[in-house]
């Protein structure tokens, strides 16, 4: 494996396991998977392989990303709206206006 690979295996598992700390299931459970999942695959020696299991790394990544700005929005908007969604909210606006 070149080293430029390496690397980016290295930082991958670095990235995981930072952004992991926050994982819903505890910090604890989601670095014991990321570190069985890159253990699974250790013995891969094949570039293109590796190349493609980095990808699929990259895309937990910004899925995990996803899933942190979804638990933000959410508890930003149960601060600021009751217990309607936005789509009643919405609708009791547009008739509002409408009356007037």
């Amino acid at each position: 494996m070149s080293t430029e690979l390496k690397h980016a295996v290295k930082q991958l598992y670095k990235t995981l396991i930072f952004i992991g700390r926050e994982y819903p299931k505890g910090g604890i459970y989601f670095r014991d998977k990321c570190h069985a999942a890159f253990m699974k695959n250790k013995d891969v020696t094949d570039p293109a392989e590796i190349k493609m299991l980095i990808s699929r790394g990259e895309y937990v990544v910004k899925e995990l990303e996803a899933l942190y700005r979804l638990r933000k929005y959410r508890t930003l908007r149960k601060r600021y709206y009751d217990s309607e969604t936005f789509e009643e909210t919405m609708l009791k606006n547009i008739r509002y206006f409408d009356e007037k």
